[in-house]
């Protein structure tokens, strides 16, 4: 796999509470993970860097080869790394009440697992269209579920930021995960909400379908999102399969 990200703190924010990364098991199986520490808590930044290095540091220890022995390791890692949160919440005045969210996916040849908790997202852009992969665990997405609020409203809705499913604050972490079979063409996307409350899926759709390096979509998404005002912190990764023995340029 072919692999670029980028965070940014954004126009607003004191501190960047996002964190990203991307690592490999004994066995060549790429992991790639997003995280954004839950904005008004204190510690967020504390709970999002210890999701992404805990999992990551333990995903490089595994062995494991197949997409069934991948999907359990990390829902057990994920419940695992939720105690750890919690515990270090407990230990600290000032991380009390931290959390984040969590979107990763696991990388086995023409497939791959892509799971989530909270509201950052996990994309598909194929055939040029810009799929939406993740369902929201927020309550904004409840209320659009059962009829209450149009999607217009849920654009702008005053209760946006509220998430219905965390890693930390809650003592059960229950992910979604999701199979996906991969064309050669796709792309994946994987982002916090700084992305998508400032872009629209087609504004994102219109610069991946850009003829440019992944580095350089990143770049251009990110500069968008603050010119269209950088209200948060902006954190991608973009994922494609690579051609051959190809690298992405820098």
């Amino acid at each position: 796999m072919i692999f670029a990200y980028k965070s940014d703190i954004g126009r607003i924010r004191k501190r960047n509470e996002d964190y990203v990364g991307v690592f490999k098991n004994k066995n060549g199986i790429e992991f790639a993970v997003v995280a954004d520490g839950l904005g008004g808590h204190k510690g967020g930044d504390v709970a999002s860097e210890m999701a992404v290095s805990h999992l990551g540091f333990r995903f490089e220890e595994t062995s494991f080869a197949t997409l069934k022995k991948g999907a359990n390791w990390l829902v057990e890692e994920v419940e695992r790394e939720n105690e750890l949160i919690l515990k270090r919440a407990q230990q600290y005045e000032d991380l009390n009440g931290m959390g984040t969210t969590l979107v990763c996916a696991l990388f086995f040849g023409t497939e791959f697992l892509l799971a989530n908790l909270g509201d950052s997202r996990g994309y598909l852009l194929r055939e040029n269209e810009l799929i939406q992969v993740t369902e929201d665990h927020s309550l904004v997405n409840e209320l659009l579920k059962s009829g209450q609020i149009s999607s217009e409203e849920a654009k702008h809705h005053p209760q946006k930021n509220i998430v219905t499913r965390t890693l930390g604050i809650s003592k059960s972490a229950t992910l979604d995960e999701k199979i996906v079979k991969m064309k050669t063409s796709d792309m994946l996307l994987l982002c916090t909400d700084g992305l998508t409350n400032m872009l629209s899926d087609e504004e994102i759709e219109k610069t991946l379908q850009d003829d440019a390096t992944l580095s350089n979509k990143c770049h251009s998404l990110i500069k968008k999102a603050n010119e269209a005002g950088g209200n948060d912190n902006i954190t991608l990764l973009l994922a494609r399969a690579a051609k051959n023995d190809e690298v992405e340029p820098q």
